[in-house]
């Protein structure tokens, strides 16, 4: 028996993506999941909640003096939490029922995009350090 549902990617892709990179990125993943079933509204209102929720987490990590890591993976989690535990069940009651994606295109992009802003942190340090002679 072939499945008709859409392939889409799991909880815990979500919440693992959402701890490890940002809640923005997990979103990015349940967007794709509902735009795949054709819940557009439902699609948007997902990325508009975790654009907040990553806005929210970057005030949180900085409101220390000196930021903590800690606390950048406690919001992915927390945020995380909320998209799979909350969305995820909200919009995929069956979530079995669909075949699972697999990470390694959005995991291909995070790295790509981890080396660019790692890349920029170093050149922007490597110039101001340059500047200093």
């Amino acid at each position: 028996m072939e499945n008709s549902n859409p392939k889409i990617y799991s909880k815990n892709a979500i919440l693992g993506f959402s701890i490890f990179m940002s809640v923005l990125f997990g979103g990015i993943l349940l967007y794709q999941n509902l735009i795949n079933i054709k819940k557009k509204k439902e699609a948007y209102t997902v990325l508009i909640v975790s654009i907040v929720l990553t806005i929210i987490s970057i005030i949180i990590v900085n409101i220390p003096e000196n930021p903590k890591s800690f606390l950048a993976y406690l919001c992915g989690f927390g945020g995380g939490s909320l998209l799979a535990k909350y969305f995820v069940p909200k919009y995929f009651p069956d979530e079995e029922k669909y075949p699972k994606k697999t990470i390694w295109k959005p995991l291909i992009i995070a790295i790509m995009i981890m080396i660019i802003f790692i890349g920029a942190i170093f050149y922007s340090v490597s110039t101001e350090n340059y500047s200093n002679y």
